[in-house]
């Protein structure tokens, strides 16, 4: 620790990503990245990009891409925010909207970031429990609060809460509510329609799953303009270019290219689907899934164990040691040719009378 950091470094807890491991070539199913490439119009946008361009800085507002959101979504330009991937988007909104004199509310088992941002911003805030199912109660929530954010479908559970709930929780509160849909695409349905029902709900997005844009770090926020203008006035207090022209210029093409979008969403859906019905046969218990990942335990094997013995085995997936969720595993569904080595590789450390 240096003696030049200030009190609030010293208390921080920074969160702390998945492996991104160099040692060897693993089938990577530990970090909810989309295993098809990007849409092929966004990778031919950037192939004929003007690269003299990039001495210009990026349009601030990033017009274009706010539009064809707006357009996609049916909502105005003044409704959508853009950022340096929806992390950012959240820093933002947790600067912007939190910092009341209620504590923030958030599920107990949720992205792990949340409570980051807190420390980071000096937040107050309360967990609320999931039930002994997993499952994210609303009702739970009406109490006195600064904020609420709830991840849907959840993380690291994979479990949906239905558009329903979210609607009676908007309208139960006077605080702002964030829906962080970062997984919505592989199954579940958006809250988005209902920000124009309640003005006190944003809804946050990213490119880095369902459009296989991870390394261009896009996110987005949509929601009532004034929520909207929250968030430009925290960006612009902090950085006013933070969406260069190339993820621009890639993000709108993604957008526009909604068969390869709906293609690739619904063959993850598929490999989803058929990989718990043979998890399912090996003897786990998976938790029903909308996301582009399962939350799996064994009946008789520890997930600590299996996540070791995985690795060794060249599959990379990720476990939490972490009270409640100690004994599972989140696997990020890969192609079909990488579930089947996962499928594979955990009968032959399954097999009776192996002795790991």
């Amino acid at each position: 620790m240096s003696q030049y950091w200030t009190d609030l470094v010293h208390k921080l807890d920074p969160y702390i990503p998945g492996e991104q491991p160099q040692d060897q070539q693993y089938v990577k199913l530990n970090t909810n990245e989309n295993p098809y490439p990007p849409s092929p119009e966004a990778i031919q946008a950037l192939d004929s990009y003007n690269k003299h361009q990039l001495k210009l800085y990026p349009d601030p507002e990033s017009s274009r891409l706010r539009e064809a959101l707006a357009q996609r979504f049916d909502v105005q330009k003044e409704n959508v925010f853009v950022g340096n991937g929806s992390d950012e988007v959240l820093a933002h909104s947790f600067q912007a909207f939190f910092k009341q004199t209620q504590p923030l509310l958030f599920p107990d088992l949720s992205y792990s970031f949340y409570p980051v941002y807190c420390g980071l911003y000096e937040i107050e805030s309360k967990k609320i429990p999931l039930n002994d199912d997993f499952i994210i109660n609303t009702k739970d929530f009406d109490i006195d609060n600064g904020g609420i954010i709830i991840p849907n479908p959840n993380a690291p559970t994979s479990m949906l809460i239905p558009l329903s709930d979210i609607d009676k929780l908007c309208k139960q509160s006077s605080s702002v509510v964030i829906i962080d849909e970062a997984y919505i695409d592989f199954g579940g349905e958006s809250a988005i329609p209902l920000t124009k029902k309640y003005d006190n709900l944003l809804v946050i997005q990213t490119f880095s799953k369902s459009r296989s844009l991870a390394g261009l770090r896009l996110g987005y926020a949509i929601g009532h303009k004034d929520l909207i203008e929250g968030l430009n006035r925290v960006k612009d207090s902090f950085n006013s270019y933070p969406i260069d022209s190339l993820a621009q210029t890639a993000a709108v093409s993604s957008i526009e290219d909604d068969d390869y979008f709906q293609q690739t969403c619904q063959k993850i859906i598929q490999t989803r689907e058929q990989s718990c019905e043979q998890l399912s046969q090996l003897g786990f218990k998976v938790l029903p899934s909308a996301a582009n990942f399962i939350f799996v335990s064994h009946e008789s094997r520890g997930a600590l164990e299996l996540y070791t013995e995985l690795k060794q085995a060249g599959v990379l997936v990720r476990y939490f040691n972490k009270p409640r969720i100690d004994n599972y595993l989140r696997i990020t569904i890969g192609t079909e040719q990488e579930m089947q080595k996962l499928i594979i590789t955990l009968s032959e450390i399954l097999q009776p009378g192996k002795i790991s």
